[in-house]
């Protein structure tokens, strides 16, 4: 018995040090591919996002398109019909459909759980464990995936896949899973880091867009 209960003793202790390889190894990782994309001046990105939830019978198809000026805490983004700028303290929504603007301080909330394509770099490092996943050949680039898992049981993202390129360190692909069986998936299909870009891109000429007979809230 005995031999049994230490044979027991050393599996257990072996898996928890697997286990945590594995999130330090993943850790590592998320933290390096953090330090190298905000190390850059900016970014402009493009992606395609689809929604896929089998139980409700959704499909986005095609695919929608979206880009994304980051420099610092400031970005420009361009996603699902809306305008969003925000220039470190306030936040622009422009809608060009209902000519509508809004304006808030501070950034994009995250009270629904969903991670913005702004978010992308720091949204990992408060509220999540993590472990490495599979490794992927996706079309000759080796794209090494992260499973991070929501440390509230009440979230509604129920778990995350970040893609990560093996050879950039820079993030690939990102894939939310929510509660309710809706299957989010970010796709990076262009980058380009450290352009020449104008400081207007971050900030809002409310006089232009009055003249255009926009609503402004």
């Amino acid at each position: 018995m005995k031999k049994i209960g230490l044979f027991i003793l050393v599996i257990c202790f072996s898996f928890n040090g697997i286990a945590q390889s594995s999130s330090e190894s993943a850790k590592t990782l998320l933290d390096e591919v953090s330090t190298k994309m905000g190390a850059y001046k900016n970014m402009s990105i493009g992606f395609t996002s689809t929604l896929v939830n089998k139980e409700a019978g959704i499909t986005n198809d095609p695919p929608i398109r979206g880009t994304i000026t980051l420099s610092g805490e400031k970005y420009n983004l361009n996603y699902l019909g809306n305008n969003f700028v925000f220039n470190g303290r306030k936040l622009v929504v422009i809608n060009t459909e209902e000519k509508e603007v809004s304006i808030t301080e501070g950034d994009l909330e995250e009270e629904d759980g969903f991670i913005y394509p702004s978010k992308l770099l720091t949204f990992y490092k408060e509220g999540y464990t993590y472990e490495m996943g599979t490794l992927k050949n996706n079309k000759g680039r080796k794209v090494q995936f992260v499973n991070l898992t929501p440390i509230d049981s009440n979230s509604d993202i129920v778990k995350v896949q970040l893609g990560i390129d093996a050879k950039t360190k820079h993030i690939y692909k990102l894939v939310q899973i929510g509660s309710n069986g809706a299957e989010t998936t970010f796709t990076i299909t262009k980058f380009k880091s450290n352009q020449s870009i104008s400081e207007n891109l971050f900030s809002f000429d409310k006089a232009k867009y009055e003249k255009l007979g926009y609503l402004i809230d």
